[in-house]
């Protein structure tokens, strides 16, 4: 992705100069999004307009479109939490607490209705049908409501995340997909789109974002506005208490916000570092600059492009870990993208090792390889013996929804423990020269796109005759381990 320069066109928004629909024109094929948005705290309330230039990409014409409507996994009586019992009281630090979208208006569609299993889908209904390659513009109107809670999407105690706040198009893969909130994993499966957002907010508000950004100040109020190509989605991080360290990785800026961190520059270090490490091993970072902020948030971290998210409350050495975890998911996630809500090992699994390699490269962080490996080897072998002994029969197979995990404990060993024990094994039968050219082509080949299992496997087998059936076997459960 190339450097974003903002600056002056923002400054005409300022000015009234531009109207806002026009401010963004997405690349020839690719879907564009132009949000307008305002945040008022007393209400914990986003207000915003989104101008959706939506490409038809598939060989079907589309009667109607399909979006995402992930907040209302946050309202009263959701079929699917957004937050596991386990982590329930740690995330509602003021007891519950709900939120939701309503969308008030849809220009452009003949009807609109909010839709799915679990009122999860706004459904527009063109007033003609859109042939492929065809582009379709539709301005919504909408208001969120954040529940008090310390997740992606809430107003937390310290910090505001606004994350998957807006509608997003569906995955079109022989049909629109639409996929339910899961309190195991990301349910987020998101075709890559350009972003040109203008977030309002009170001035005392630091806001952390990703790419560049032109801040306007006009009556207590600072609009901050921000334009990103070829991204999967767009994420911002509000608060009042920020201080901000910022290095580079090579030409790559590098900036972390924190509340509260006596390590403050190790933690910077360590993103610089693994972004740079990533880069050299699997192909050049697809962005123009890193973002890493703390927040509150009731797991380790997550990832958004050129952004990550690490919760406040992690202990020292637990940093480190989370830190290039989420700095991996900018290449396994962020540029290369996969059904995340079918197949959760292929990019949790894949950062999960990339962790791995990135500490045995830098041993000053106390950890291997080895010790790394064998940890997700021991953790998984506990827990097969637990559940085992508990319920029987187990269920290993790691090609499955997020809502056929029993819980974090499951999901947590499926995609990220045996995905490391996947990958290590895969690095042992084919060697590192074989191992490491193979992740690279899997980089250079799907960036930009949702790679299927089939993809990854096909870079693997390519490169080894045993290569795809070691993955079959770990993905249908068949393995011993």
């Amino acid at each position: 992705m190339q450097k974003i320069v903002c600056f002056g066109l923002a400054a005409l928004l300022a000015a009234g100069m531009l109207p806002v629909a026009a401010a963004c024109a997405p690349e020839a094929g690719r879907t564009g999004y132009t949000i307008a948005a305002e945040y008022f705290p007393e209400e914990r309330r986003l207000e915003a307009t989104m101008t959706a230039e939506i490409v038809n990409t598939s060989d079907t014409a589309w009667e109607t479109l399909k979006f995402q409507l992930w907040p209302n996994a946050y309202r009263e009586g959701a079929k699917y939490a957004p937050v596991s019992d386990l982590y329930a009281p740690a995330a509602y630090y003021d007891g519950a607490s709900y939120g939701g979208i309503e969308v008030t208006s849809v220009e452009g569609a003949a009807a609109f209705r909010v839709a799915g299993e679990d009122e999860n889908i706004l459904e527009a209904e063109l007033s003609a049908p859109l042939y492929p390659d065809e582009r379709a513009v539709l301005t919504m109107a909408f208001s969120v409501e954040l529940a008090k809670v310390e997740h992606r999407l809430g107003a937390g105690e310290r910090t505001v995340n606004l994350a998957n706040f807006y509608p997003v198009l569906c995955h079109y893969a022989d049909g629109f997909c639409e996929h339910v909130y899961s309190s195991n994993g990301d349910p987020f499966v998101s075709d890559c789109a350009d972003y040109d957002v203008t977030l309002t907010v009170p001035e005392s508000y630091t806001v952390a974002h990703a790419g560049a950004c032109e801040r306007t100040l006009a009556e207590g109020k600072a609009a901050h506005h921000v334009r990103l190509e070829n991204v999967r989605d767009v994420a911002f991080v509000l608060g009042e208490d920020f201080s901000v360290a910022e290095t580079s990785a090579g030409d790559t800026p590098v900036r972390y916000f924190y509340l509260e961190d006596e390590n403050a520059e190790e933690t910077l270090a360590c993103a610089a570092e693994s972004l740079a490490y990533f880069e050299e091993t699997f192909g050049a970072y697809a962005y123009s600059d890193y973002t890493v902020v703390q927040t509150g948030f009731p797991y380790g971290g997550m990832e958004y492009p050129m952004l990550s998210l690490i919760a406040a409350d992690l202990r020292a050495e637990e940093v480190p870990v989370v830190v290039a975890h989420e700095t991996a998911h900018q290449w396994w996630y962020a540029a290369v993208g996969s059904d995340q809500f079918g197949n959760a090992w292929q990019d949790e699994g894949l950062a999960e090792y990339s962790a791995a390699l990135f500490f045995d490269a830098h041993p000053a962080y106390g950890r291997s390889y080895g010790s790394c490996v064998a940890e997700s080897e021991s953790a998984y072998r506990a827990y097969f013996s637990v559940t085992s002994q508990l319920q029987g029969e187990q269920n290993t197979a790691m090609q499955r929804p997020l809502t056929a995990f029993s819980g974090d404990y499951e999901y947590r060993n499926i995609a990220y423990d045996k995905g490391v024990i996947l990958f290590d094994r895969l690095r042992g039968i084919l060697g590192d020269d074989a191992f490491f050219s193979a992740l690279r082509a899997y980089y250079k080949g799907q960036s930009g796109k949702l790679a299927s299992p089939a993809d990854l496997a096909a870079c693997f087998a390519a490169r080894g005759a045993h290569a795809e059936g070691i993955i079959q076997s770990f993905l249908e459960g068949t393995c011993v381990i």
